[in-house]
């Protein structure tokens, strides 16, 4: 089987694209998804996303971690997917698509950069060491003296398998406040197993955290992470977060093609 296949990164988080909206391709293999993302032996990906036909909206986004497991939700993949949509003439500069946590609405801009409009955030769990959110994905979000010399993988796997999240886990960003209106993180993603250089719901969980803990006042926080820089916007009332946004650049890396 011949695949062609696109390569797109966000912030340095990266992403297997296929075109499957002629079903073509073995949703049920998660050997074959591992293969592909796989960094020596395959392309290489933080995930696999399918661009596939729906009925109600311009597209759907199937996501896949890179150990070959369908997943929750993807923000950078999403806006991802946007910019690959558009390049396919399937969109213009608005796009509305469906994902696994529901419909996203999203506006393209000059430069690559494309703005993701996020679920709505209504339950935030604030503990003494950490806050804990869902944000399309679960986030365990907790604060860390030396973030540049912080051990992500051992650190985060720890609390990803603690008895605090169970069978299911959790990511996990470590964050320093730069800032009142930036800070800066890293993150263990669950499906990687391992740090990546930019998580997209991981960016929006510390942003909303960051806001429910008083750490700042603003509805436009500036999120740097490992590959980059997003922006997450909101607005609140009442611990309700709305109008939830994503944004920074996605970007085309390369076109293949692989035989498998």
């Amino acid at each position: 089987m011949q695949i062609t296949f696109y390569k797109y990164e966000g912030t340095g988080n990266d992403f297997v694209m296929i075109d499957n909206r002629g079903l073509t391709f073995p949703k049920d293999n998660i050997k074959l998804v591992k293969h592909l993302c796989d960094r020596r032996f395959g392309i290489g990906g933080d995930g696999l996303i399918l661009l596939e036909n729906d009925l109600d909206a311009n597209f759907k986004m199937v996501y896949y971690n890179s150990d070959g497991n369908p997943s929750s939700m993807c923000g950078n993949g999403g806006r991802c997917i946007v910019a690959f949509a558009q390049s396919l003439g399937i969109i213009k500069n608005e796009a509305a698509f469906e994902a696994i946590d529901g419909l996203h609405h999203a506006t393209t801009f000059d430069g690559g950069i494309v703005s993701l409009q996020m679920g709505d955030v209504d339950s935030i769990n604030i503990e003494k060491d950490y806050v804990f959110l869902n944000t399309g994905s679960p986030h365990h979000v907790t604060f860390v003296d030396d973030l540049r010399h912080l051990d992500v993988k051992n650190q985060g796997s720890r609390i990803r398998y603690s008895e605090l999240y169970g069978k299911a886990g959790s990511n996990v960003n470590f964050v320093k406040q730069i800032d009142d209106v930036t800070f800066a993180i890293r993150t263990y993603e669950r499906g990687v197993e391992d740090e990546t250089l930019s998580c997209g719901t991981g960016a929006t969980a510390v942003a909303i955290a960051m806001h429910a803990l008083g750490k700042t006042t603003s509805n436009s926080v500036e999120i740097q992470v490992e590959g980059g820089t997003l922006t997450v916007s909101f607005d609140e009332k009442d611990n309700q977060y709305t109008n939830v946004f994503l944004k920074g650049p996605a970007t085309f890396v390369y076109k293949g093609e692989i035989a498998c």
